[in-house]
């Protein structure tokens, strides 16, 4: 049986500007987006039915799977069905701001493009599944604008990262209304934002100390280091969940 193996990796916000909202409701943003190695494992066969399995960290029963929305949505596209079997496991914490939810369903779009020989532009789909799949089809570094559809790659240094999350699972649309009530400022403009979502994000940020900064619409921080030998020392003695990983560039699989 065919399959396909594609790491669903995580990124990182480096800095995010609410531009506005829009009529619709919408928000539009400008945010640089950076790809990390952190990721989830999404692993795609074709099967006589569509079908999910996730392993690893748990994820809320009342969270909609974009792994099957995407499914979806590509089916749609192509015409036809695309009966395929996915086996994911995770490793991004939900609801950490670190795009784990969206790069899965962009490493299902990719794989249904290979195991079923489709020719489709998966660009021109990909903002119907979630704002932030665009930026996941093709990763690296990139200026995203607009509600996410508009990704413009630039040129990235090699960086490692520490992240820590608190545990603390934020809705992003929870967090954009709360935006509309309380604006933002500051490298991350979501950061109050998230507070009042959630004040505990205040403690946690406390605690961690200067030169974190959240990704995102939270709840999750990164600290930008010189080499993972001062990222390993930066979450050493953090008691959370945390990680070490370093920047990677676009993939063309």
């Amino acid at each position: 049986m065919r399959s396909i193996a594609l790491p669903a990796r995580a990124k990182l916000n480096l800095d995010l500007q609410v531009v506005c909202r829009r009529p619709d409701g919408m928000h539009e943003l400008r945010t640089q987006m950076q790809a990390v190695e952190l990721h989830d494992l999404l692993i795609a066969a074709p099967a006589e039915q569509t079908s999910l399995a996730i392993r690893g960290m748990q994820v809320g029963e009342s969270a909609t799977n974009t792994v099957i929305r995407a499914h979806q949505v590509v089916e749609t596209a192509a015409g036809r069905k695309l009966p395929t079997r996915y086996w994911l496991h995770k490793r991004i914490p939900p609801g950490s701001g670190l795009g784990g939810a969206s790069s899965d369903a962009a490493a299902a779009m990719r794989a249904l493009q290979h195991l079923h020989g489709l020719k489709l532009d998966l660009r021109k789909i990909a903002a119907e599944v979630g704002a932030d799949v665009p930026f996941f089809l093709t990763g690296g570094a990139a200026l995203v604008e607009g509600t996410g559809e508009r990704v413009s790659p630039v040129h990235d240094r090699p960086h490692w990262f520490a992240i820590a999350w608190p545990g603390i699972e934020l809705g992003t649309a929870l967090v954009y209304a709360a935006w509309d009530e309380v604006g933002g400022d500051g490298v991350n403009q979501l950061r109050r934002a998230a507070a009042r979502v959630n004040p505990r994000i205040d403690e946690f940020a406390r605690s961690l100390g200067d030169g974190w900064q959240m990704t995102g619409s939270g709840s999750a921080f990164f600290l930008t280091c010189a080499d993972r030998g001062n990222a390993e020392a930066a979450v050493a003695k953090l008691d959370c969940w945390t990680a070490v990983t370093p920047s990677v560039g676009a993939w063309t699989e």
